[in-house]
């Protein structure tokens, strides 16, 4: 990493360039080394307002709160108020029944194997998370609990419930009680109306700004409300390092598919195999709005990046190569083949439908539409040819999106799941699944 004057600089000078190239509005950077701290925000937190925005200004960071709830349930394992191998329904009577059993460790880790892009609007109550969890009750059970990674946002939905229920308080109180205060992070903000103290980022889609600030609280625990500075999330993961209790959740639980996320996944926290070393950290996106938090342990380096619209990712990477050793993007294997037959067909989840597709000269094409909360928000249709990379590993021609990954087997030769970080699984396999589960709730499969 440069020497923390010159990043400063870097910063300072680079910044504002950065973000006019990629339509960024807005963007603030913390980044934590030793006992330094370097921080600069750059451009406005909403361009129908021009107030600009400053290292004090709270963004939404969208998923990297998952990884607060996940500490949240560590500091209870901690006490042996809970143990992370139970079922659920150890916590929460009822939790799914019928379908196979769901431990507290597998829903931390994306392994729980129900479809999980479930974003029902609960209200606003401090009962929404008990109301959402019911709703669950006959969601599909797409694999076997803990047969693999399948990133799932309803299932940190289901913890946040596991805290409220041990805590016997809100999820918002456990999050200010139990984080926000102790690990000193001052600007941290459970709602938009804690959000309204500070300078608060408008998320922007298409450049303008969002006519919505955030989604529904049932989802808080996943990462549809909580807004803080990049100087909180510092905080936050310095209490990471000094704290041995909490060292266990960046113990790999399950190794991720080759899509081009990180290695494995931990309990909570995403791990990466860099050329530098290993580091941990998460990603989040929300309405308009997106963050990145890395951490290099072995050099005491943290760095959050929260922006509100535009195409933040070359921002994001060019920062991050500021700070860590990045891998190489990846290129098409020219000697590698693809294979039609086992890829070819519909693929489906509650946020898209994605078919892939030969033409009459054997190129393999993606055609996704977003369906449900996705579409809402504003995710677009999009087409790109798939070329070869990695075995069953494709690389999209479309710049912007990373590989994907076609798994399992549907017993006729062809793979059951198109795996983007998700696991949608075939059209017809999902039709099955919905076929097993009886009118009184039971998986037949």
């Amino acid at each position: 990493m440069m020497r923390v004057d010159v990043l400063e600089r870097r910063l300072r000078e680079r910044l504002p360039g950065l973000a006019e190239e990629h339509g960024v509005p807005g963007v603030a950077v913390a980044i934590g080394t030793g006992g330094e701290m370097v921080e600069e925000a750059a451009g406005v937190l909403s361009t129908a307002t021009g107030v600009g925005a400053t290292v004090d200004s709270v963004f939404q960071i969208g998923s990297v709160t998952k990884v607060l709830t996940a500490t949240l349930v560590m500091q209870l394992a901690g006490e042996d108020a809970i143990d992370l191998d139970a079922p659920v329904g150890t916590y929460l009577p009822g939790f799914r029944t019928g379908f196979p059993e769901v431990t507290v460790r597998q829903l931390m880790s994306h392994t729980a194997g129900f479809e999980g892009d479930i974003f029902t609007d609960t209200g606003k109550g401090d009962d929404c998370l008990a109301l959402y969890v019911d709703l669950l009750a006959e969601v599909p059970q797409l694999f076997e609990p803990g047969e693999m990674f399948s990133y799932n946002n309803a299932g940190y939905s289901v913890l946040g419930r596991i805290v409220e229920v041990v805590r016997g308080k809100p999820f918002d109180a456990c999050m200010r009680d139990h984080l926000f205060t102790p690990f000193g992070m001052t600007h941290a903000a459970n709602d938009p109306y804690e959000a309204i103290l500070h300078r608060a980022a408008v998320g922007h889609l298409g450049g303008m700004p969002s006519p919505v600030w955030a989604m529904a609280r049932s989802n808080a625990p996943a990462g549809s409300m909580l807004a803080m500075t990049p100087r909180d999330l510092v905080a936050f993961a310095r209490a990471h390092l000094a704290d041995p209790s909490l060292h266990a959740m960046r113990e790999p639980q399950v190794t991720l598919p080759d899509i081009g996320w990180g290695t494995a996944w931990g309990l909570g926290w995403e791990l990466y195999d860099l050329p530098g070393g290993p580091v941990f950290g998460h990603d989040g996106n929300t309405i308009g709005q997106s963050a990145i938090l890395r951490v290099d342990p072995a050099r005491d380096v943290v760095l959050a990046i929260l922006t509100n619209g535009g195409n933040p990712k070359p921002l994001m990477k060019e920062i991050s190569g500021w700070v860590l050793e990045l891998p190489d993007e990846p290129v098409p294997d020219p000697a590698a083949r693809v294979n039609a037959t086992r890829h070819t067909g519909t693929y489906v989840s509650d946020t898209s439908a994605t078919t892939v597709s030969e033409d009459d000269t054997g190129r393999l094409w993606l055609d996704r539409v977003p369906l449900g909360i996705a579409a809402e928000v504003g995710d677009e249709p999009f087409r790109t040819e798939l070329v070869a990379w990695r075995g069953d590993a494709l690389l999209p021609v479309a710049p912007g999106h990373g590989p994907v990954a076609f798994l399992g087997d549907d017993g006729e030769g062809k793979a059951l799941y198109l795996h983007t970080g998700r696991a949608d699984i075939r059209a017809d396999a999902r039709a099955d699944v919905r076929a097993d589960v009886g009118a009184d709730g039971r998986n037949r499969g």
